[in-house]
């Protein structure tokens, strides 16, 4: 199975790519993960990618594409595979296909994650984390032993400025602009499969794993 997972910021989806991965026994990719791979092993491709991380400035999506095709040709994707943060944008969806076409593969199913924005604003400004240790907590779902203090450490925990209401709400305006598209895009392939992603993450798990045994 080839996934792509599609869904807001602090929509869950990065959670159900890796308890999905975890089941089926196929990588999860995350963008994230191979560009700093390629960085740190030094490729070709990471060299080129760091010249413009260096320079604040986004990587072409050519870079972007041939980095993710290269991960893909390894042979630990021969079962499949699940993307998580690629593609972001059509003109990446599409050289993704081209690219796919060429070693005569294609993505078998897109999951949408379906958050509505304030549901996420709540969910993200929730968050807690400790500065010291890492820990991450929220106050509702998983509130700390005693209030503001870090159970693994002790130390006090934050809301980082990431999880900010106002921040959340910038991401989201670029996540509707640049990503919502792709939802149309895999849609017309009748690839997409969308999940309510307000419930427990048990019951998100559960309704996704429905769609793709059928």
């Amino acid at each position: 199975m080839k996934i792509i997972m599609l869904g807001a910021p602090g929509a869950g989806k990065g959670t159900q790519a890796k308890r999905i991965a975890e089941k089926y026994g196929i990588p999860h990719i995350s963008t994230g993960d191979i560009f700093r791979a390629n960085i740190k092993s030094g490729t070709e491709l990471g060299r080129k990618a760091k010249a413009y991380m260096d320079q604040g400035l986004l990587v072409p999506d050519e870079i972007v594409v041939d980095i993710v095709v290269d991960r893909l040709k390894q042979s630990d994707c021969a079962n499949g595979y699940i993307l998580d943060g690629f593609p972001r944008t059509i003109p990446q969806a599409e050289a993704l296909d081209n690219a796919l076409k060429i070693i005569e593969e294609k993505v078998d199913f897109a999951i949408n994650v379906e958050v509505p924005d304030s549901y996420i604003v709540e969910r993200m400004s929730g968050r807690r984390a400790c500065l010291n240790c890492g820990a991450t907590y929220h106050v509702v779902n998983i509130p700390t032993k005693v209030d503001g203090i870090c159970d693994v450490c002790g130390s006090e925990i934050v809301l980082r400025d990431d999880d900010k209401p106002e921040t959340v709400l910038k991401r989201l305006k670029v996540y509707h602009e640049q990503t919502q598209p792709l939802i149309d895009y895999y849609s017309k392939q009748n690839l997409l499969i969308d999940v309510d992603g307000t419930k427990d993450m048990s019951e998100v798990f559960q309704a996704i794993i429905m769609v793709l045994e059928q």
